[in-house]
């Protein structure tokens, strides 16, 4: 096992805070396994490379010799993450947490070593707190001290509803902490709150408190928006392949490097170093890797560079060729066909030089496009559409 210091060193990297550094450096001077907790709730079956930041982090305390608990929140699940939520979270059935856990889980581990990566399921203790161990717990914590939660306290002022039981979700989040007896707990910066949480209740419980390390939420295609499936700005881990590639290779040089930093380990020095268009193909490259294989990997390269290079058109290009309109501008168009995610993405775009209709790059976001004939729309460097008016 490395030293302390070593180890520290590529913990820290894309870290955005470790609660507190020096308890940090205390555990690993011990030169002993630590349990590293990680929560997810199966909220929904797939995942993006967001929520990989974390995934690549815990590979990272894997590869360094230490012991990763993925904490399937079946239970949680149900009661609903109020995290960032404006309005109260729906609960999810049973069946819908089963479902998605299987499905998240195969995913997950196209990262972390399964063999070194204890599953457990937060139902198995939970359903055996009573009504007193339950109340119990919620005495450690005051409704003042909820609201001081940035979204709680949002919703609060803004006389928002926020629901008894979406107090109880830090409060049970930090119980599985206790729980599992948990050394570390790694989050994005939107679990800040639930992880220190759980580190309140592990010293009520005369526990070893927990390390906190949160990670950032990562930007999206759009270099802007975290990534959601919502902006449409996401990069999906079951894509196929070219999609994969494709999307990484239309991201910008600024944001390629943060990709570079939270999702691999590679020297940054060195990749600042390489040509950016190369360094892009490299990490789209070992992304696809990832998610699919080294053949995939080499043969989405080949695509996009002959595509690129020759100008051709990639094959089963999605196509719309029943618009019920003659001509839209461009800008409602590009949104029509969902190749940006709003219209200022749209605007963006246009003014890059990113838009080209049939080769002809668009300048003007009022511009009518034809549709009596059919079209080829190009965004960035490997989206496509193909539209026509309805004969």
């Amino acid at each position: 096992m490395k030293s302390a210091q070593e180890q520290l060193e590529i913990i820290k990297r894309g870290v955005i805070e470790i609660i507190p550094e020096a308890e940090l450096v205390k555990k690993l001077a011990k030169g002993k396994p630590l349990r590293i907790k990680w929560g997810a709730d199966p909220s929904a079956p797939d995942i993006h490379l967001g929520h990989t930041v974390v995934l690549n982090k815990l590979k990272q305390f894997q590869d360094l010799g230490h012991e990763v608990v993925f904490l399937v929140g079946d239970f949680t699940a149900m009661i609903g993450d109020p995290t960032g939520k404006t309005v109260t979270r729906p609960a999810l059935s049973a069946q819908e947490v089963k479902t998605n856990s299987q499905t998240y889980q195969d995913q997950v581990f196209k990262i972390l070593d399964r063999k070194k990566t204890k599953v457990v399921y937060n139902r198995s203790w939970l359903t055996k707190l009573k009504v007193e161990d339950l109340i119990k717990l919620a005495g450690n914590y005051t409704v003042a001290r909820m609201l001081e939660r940035d979204d709680f306290h949002k919703r609060y002022k803004a006389e928002q509803p926020i629901s008894i039981h979406e107090f109880l979700y830090p409060l049970i989040q930090g119980y599985d902490s206790v729980h599992l007896k948990a050394d570390i707990e790694i989050g994005g910066t939107d679990q800040k709150f639930n992880m220190l949480v759980g580190r309140t209740l592990q010293k009520e419980f005369e526990q070893e408190p927990q390390i906190i390390i949160t990670l950032p939420l990562l930007e999206g295609t759009d270099g802007v928006q975290k990534m959601s499936k919502s902006l449409n700005n996401y990069i999906g881990v079951t894509e196929p392949a070219k999609e994969i590639f494709g999307k990484v290779m239309s991201i910008s040089d600024e944001l390629m490097l943060r990709y570079y930093e939270l999702l691999t380990d590679l020297n940054l020095d060195e990749v600042k170093a390489m040509h950016p268009m190369e360094a892009k193909k490299k990490i789209a490259g070992l992304l696809v890797a990832r998610f699919h294989d080294d053949k995939k990997a080499q043969a989405a390269r080949q695509e996009f560079e002959g595509m690129f290079k020759q100008g051709k058109l990639p094959d089963n290009i999605p196509k719309k060729l029943d618009f019920v309109e003659k001509e839209l501008t461009v800008l409602a168009l590009l949104s029509r066909v969902e190749l940006v995610s709003s219209k200022s993405e749209g605007r963006r775009l246009i003014k890059q030089g990113g838009v080209s209709i049939d080769g002809e790059i668009v300048t003007d976001e009022a511009m009518m496009v034809d549709l009596n004939e059919q079209r080829t729309i190009k965004v960035g460097k490997l989206k496509f559409y193909q539209v026509k008016a309805k004969a």
